[in-house]
């Protein structure tokens, strides 16, 4: 969050329906972007940002500002991720049964040149490992906001950055 997004226009009302499309449009693209990396997929992780929205409108009026608000959404965001990514493992299994013996189409060539080697070693991690990395890195949280954002201790936040770390560094190098 820039520092002119956390001097926004006062504090969010639980409640308020005027505050909630301030959120909304303050944090779209931050959660769509942490979507994007933890369900690899930019439609997948528009689903999962209109599911998040859904759910924050839902629990808006419980809020309560231990954390801040787009942690809390934060956390929301991670939660359906890792919902998309079982039900996708479940129906990618059914898919398989489908299909068996038909032969799987070759990779694209223009998304293979997309994707960079970073990417490819992100889209190794485990979910958990690449929220806290994605919140700490692309987002610049710090170890505290990450575990405010997730519900767990800072320890763990710090096991997992460094579990992801070398991870990283076993497959790109140093």
């Amino acid at each position: 969050m820039t520092p002119e997004e956390r001097a926004a226009p006062g504090p969010y009302q639980p409640g308020s329906e005027a505050d909630f499309e301030r959120l909304y449009r303050n944090t779209y693209r931050r959660i769509l972007g942490t979507l994007i990396t933890l369900v690899r997929d930019r439609a997948t992780a528009e689903d999962c940002a209109q599911e998040t929205y859904e759910r924050a409108f839902r629990h808006w009026r419980s809020w309560r500002p231990e954390a801040s608000v787009e942690a809390w959404l934060h956390r929301i965001a991670i939660n359906v991720a890792i919902s998309d990514r079982r039900h996708q493992s479940l129906r990618q299994a059914g898919e398989v049964v489908r299909r068996l013996g038909r032969p799987a189409p070759g990779p694209d060539p223009s998304a293979m040149a997309e994707r960079s080697d970073l990417l490819r070693a992100m889209k190794k991690l485990p979910t958990k490992q690449a929220a806290a990395l994605v919140l700490r890195h692309y987002h610049g949280y710090s170890n505290r906001e990450i575990a405010a954002a997730l519900g767990i201790p800072e320890q763990t936040v710090a096991s997992r950055l460094a579990a992801a770390r070398k991870q990283l560094q076993a497959v790109l190098g140093r």
